[in-house]
């Protein structure tokens, strides 16, 4: 006879890292392709090498290893491609920050080859840091693939990818007005531009009309330090005040240089006076105007942020040191007319919050209409749908407003742009290879220092992880991947990047499904951040309650799309879950003495309760299957708990006690073996993408087949069926059940003390069903004696009463009731009946709800007002009874 070990104390750090070993070991993450199996694929998106663990990853990547162990277990073939990213400013800027705490040195002190071998040090130690923490959430990714966007071969895919976009027209270098950092030294794109209202002013400056003693165009400005950038004042067409000014010409206050006054409906008659000073070189919206105008751009700042040359006397000044001793001067010189109060929308470096100057500078630049357009239509077509639908639009509305993308970065640790310069001849040279000479001339060349943005390259990683621009094996069964898993946050920031590129580069989508996660909140509905403390660290949770449990808790109040709520009682509750399921197992396990393996019962074996779990497993399975399926993953784990709290461990395991503890109980023991272990085996298999841990070491001490769960087959229902009636019938006793629990601990009666009940039943249908599981009540309803009456019986006298569907159940109220409360019992219910007998009867008096709800609705709802009826009546009859008493 096979014995089973038991377990012990359930204990996460014990089992944990021991499981996730083993299948490590056995190689279980990883499957080489095999076209006789449908694929199934799923791309990490890379975390930064300078990251750690965060909830917003522990969400993430718990939403995918959800998805991934689920379609594993399914029989597809799987691949979940993790990797990191080598993310440009994020990483440079801790790195130098940490050789200038160690070293006392610059980047520059260093020189960019010592620099760059300093950043690949630095990540070997450090920067695979995240990819161990993501093991101990339990996620199964296939490490022996893992990626970096400066390895080797992604290395080529950029390379290709840059080389193809310029050579196709859509890759090209200029002069544009570009986000500059002026700490990081670096061009942005407009996504890595943070804005936020502030306070502000509105300076109101006259600017002297040439040749017209004391006549004055006054503009407003919020910012009056660029003033020696100007290159014309514009009015509006439209704007009939100031007709008369257009064509001539001011007189630029210290530069005394000579300006335009134009006219461009760009100009909102309605901001200041109406009239706005133009200065190409450091604003946006003026750079276009310059541009139409035929304007010369004018820089006036370093790329410190600091005033150059042009700034006359004020050159070497701080933008902001430079707009005070301006403003001071403008109005010692009496052209300051007045100040005002101003709130506007100010951009902010997203990696070191500096705030953003508008600079033109050479850039290299990709034209995103073309690319733009067929992604867009992609979507709109329904290629690729979002989960939720409404972040579609989040999509659609950055792609139809998308200008071209500033791709250059002035860094030094990223993809170094394939282009070099001809120091004689000029000319200028994209390679896929390093070039050492110049094609045309044969002169010496020097390489462009800039790096391509971080975006550029990861946006190629559904494709360049599977070996792009080589056509792999990978590549043809698992591209397009089947859905991508990321936050609402970066959609344009990264999701659209990779749907135009998989378009231009694979001629196909990069996923068919986008399933959006919000951010993950403090109890408070707050963001995780440092300035407010309120950060909590996953692996501080896991430490002390387990992955499991931490799993649990991120996937059951999840929402597709929706931001989450993070409250530590709940991790303690599911942490309180996975134990019961491991005493419910430690249950079962103690009491396989005497199973055999091979016992199958037949349909006669069955009782009611057996009929009941089974029909509701069957259901469960379905449910789960279902929700996984459309992406409702807090819908699947919320059915897994229900049936596993509620059904399995405090009804089924209840009612199968007093079967098991019969030891001469022959095929009526075997059944309940049967049915608990087999369903527990099976619940185990459903829960175990969610808490992966737990569900492994428990299958592993019962019956099963195979090596592992990882690689066990997805739960389907079980060979019995029609068990419907069956289960309606043990509902309604459960619901007797649950009356009498709730009257006895309305009444204070001491849990070991047994009583009478007393059943009148109003469904003939069920008359055979009570007579013959009438020992249901004595193991849960803590009866004594179960005495049924006849439709003729007089209703007894001195008991309290419960009325469910098709059943009355009295309790006999001798030494068991506290009248005065009982009273109080019955006021409360009454007012509950009450209440909803007049919402049902309102409802149903209205002729809009009767009109255009389903019949079937409408009889719904005429059942429960007849139901809650009888429940008054019941109610009144108790109530007449206690004044008897």
């Amino acid at each position: 006879m096979t014995e089973y070990k038991n377990l012990e104390a359930y204990n996460p750090a014990e089992i944990e890292q021991s499981w996730y070993s083993f299948w490590e070991k056995k190689n279980y993450f990883h499957e080489e392709v095999d076209p006789a199996k449908k694929p199934f694929s799923i791309v990490l998106p890379p975390p930064n090498v300078t990251g750690q663990l965060h909830m917003g990853h522990a969400l993430d990547n718990t939403l995918q290893d959800i998805l991934i162990r689920f379609k594993r277990m399914q029989g597809y073939n799987v691949l979940w491609m993790p990797g990191t990213d080598h993310a440009g400013i994020a990483t440079q800027v801790k790195v130098e920050k940490n050789v200038l705490e160690k070293e006392g040195k610059s980047r520059y002190d260093l020189g960019r080859d010592e620099f760059i071998k300093r950043v690949w040090e630095w990540k070997h130690e450090y920067g695979n840091t995240i990819v161990k923490q993501i093991r101990s959430l339990g996620a199964s990714c296939d490490w022996s693939r893992e990626r970096f966007t400066l390895d080797d071969g992604y290395y080529k895919a950029v390379r290709e990818v840059f080389v193809r976009l310029y050579e196709k027209g859509l890759i090209y270098r200029g002069e544009r007005i570009t986000n500059w950092c002026p700490s990081c030294h670096t061009a942005l794109s407009d996504i890595e531009v943070e804005h936020a209202d502030e306070k502000g002013h509105l300076w109101f400056i006259n600017y002297p009309v040439k040749g017209e003693d004391g006549v004055f165009v006054t503009v407003a400005t919020t910012r009056p330090e660029t003033m020696f950038g100007d290159v014309a004042v514009a009015v509006n067409p439209e704007d009939e005040r100031y007709n008369a000014l257009i064509g001539k010409t001011l007189v630029l206050p210290f530069v005394e240089r000579e300006i335009p006054v134009i006219a461009d409906s760009y100009v909102d008659p309605a901001f200041g006076t109406g009239c706005v000073k133009i200065t190409p070189a450091h604003d946006p919206n003026d750079f276009e105007m310059g541009q139409r105008h035929n304007l010369e751009s004018i820089v006036v700042m370093n790329l410190d942020g600091t005033m150059n040359d042009g700034a006359g006397k004020f050159s070497g000044l701080t933008r902001e040191e430079a707009r005070k001793q301006v403003v001071n001067e403008l109005q010692d010189m009496g052209l300051l007319v007045k100040i005002e109060e101003h709130d506007h929308s100010v951009g902010h470096c997203s990696r070191c919050d500096t705030i953003v100057e508008p600079l033109v500078s050479k850039q290299w630049f990709v034209k995103m209409e073309p690319l733009a357009k067929p992604a867009l239509k992609t979507v709109q077509d329904g290629n690729i749908e979002f989960v939720p639908e409404r972040f579609t639009k989040t999509y659609t509305n950055w792609l139809e407003n998308i200008r071209d993308w500033c791709i250059s970065r002035q860094l030094w640790w990223g993809h170094r742009i394939p282009a070099w310069y001809c120091d004689e001849c000029g000319e200028v040279t994209v390679s896929r290879e390093d070039i050492t000479v110049c094609p045309h001339c044969g002169g010496h060349v020097t390489q462009d220092p800039d790096v391509l943005d971080t975006w550029f390259s990861s946006g190629l990683w559904p494709f360049a992880t599977m070996g792009w621009p080589e056509s792999t094996a990978e590549l043809k069964h698992w591209y397009p991947t089947s859905v991508l898993v990321t936050g609402y946050d970066i959609i344009f920031f990264w999701v659209a990047r990779m749907i135009f590129s998989a378009l231009e580069f694979m001629d196909e989508i990069p996923f068919k499904h986008v399933f959006i996660h919000g951010l993950v909140r403090d109890s408070q509905g707050r963001k995780m951040s440092k300035s407010l403390g309120n950060g909590i660290n996953p692996l501080d949770v896991i430490s002390e309650y387990g992955a499991d449990a931490l799993r649990f808790t991120l996937v059951t109040g999840n929402t597709p799309g929706n931001d989450m709520r993070f409250y530590m009682e709940r991790v303690e509750a599911n942490r309180n879950f996975a134990n019961k399921i491991w005493n419910a197992a430690k249950f079962v396990i103690m009491n396989l003495d005497g199973y055999d393996e091979s016992f199958v019962p037949s349909e006669d074996d069955l009782t009611l309760a057996d009929r009941w779990i089974i029909e509701s497993y069957n259901n469960a399975v379905e449910r789960i299957t279902a929700n996984l399926d459309k992406f409702e993953l807090g819908e699947a784990a919320a059915a897994v708990y229900d049936f596993i709290w509620n059904s399995y461990c405090d009804w089924y395991i209840e009612l199968a006690k007093p079967r098991l503890y019969n030891k001469e109980g022959g095929r009526d023991r075997q059944t309940a073996q049967y049915v608990l272990v087999t369903i527990l085996r099976h619940m185990l298999e459903l829960l175990h993408p969610f808490m992966p841990f737990v569900t492994e070491h428990i299958w592993q001490h019962l019956p099963h087949e195979g090596e592992s769960i990882v690689v066990a087959p997805w739960p389907t229902a079980l060979p019995f069926a029609g068990y419907a009636q069956a289960a309606a019938h043990m509902e309604v006793m459960m619901d007797a059940i649950k009356g009498i629990r709730n009257m006895r601990a309305e009444m204070n009666v001491p849990m070991g003390k047994r009583s009478e009940v007393i059943l009148s039943i109003t469904d003939d249908s069920l008359t055979d069903v009570i007579k013959s599981h009438s020992d249901y009540f004595e193991t849960l309803g803590w009866a004594d004696k179960v005495t049924l009456l006849s439709s003729t019986d007089e209703k007894p006298q001195n008991a309290t009463v419960t009325v469910v569907n098709g059943l009355e159940v009295y309790l006999l109220l001798k030494d068991l009731i506290d009248a005065d409360k009982e009273r109080v019992r019955l006021a409360k219910e009454q007012a509950t009946v009450q209440k909803e007998i007049a919402r049902l009867e309102g409802k149903l008096s209205n002729q809009g709800f009767l009109a255009k709800a389903p019949a079937e609705v409408v009889a719904k709802e005429q059942a429960k007002l007849a139901e809650y009826k009888q429940k008054q009546q019941a109610l009144k009859e108790r109530e007449e009874f206690l004044k008897t008493l």
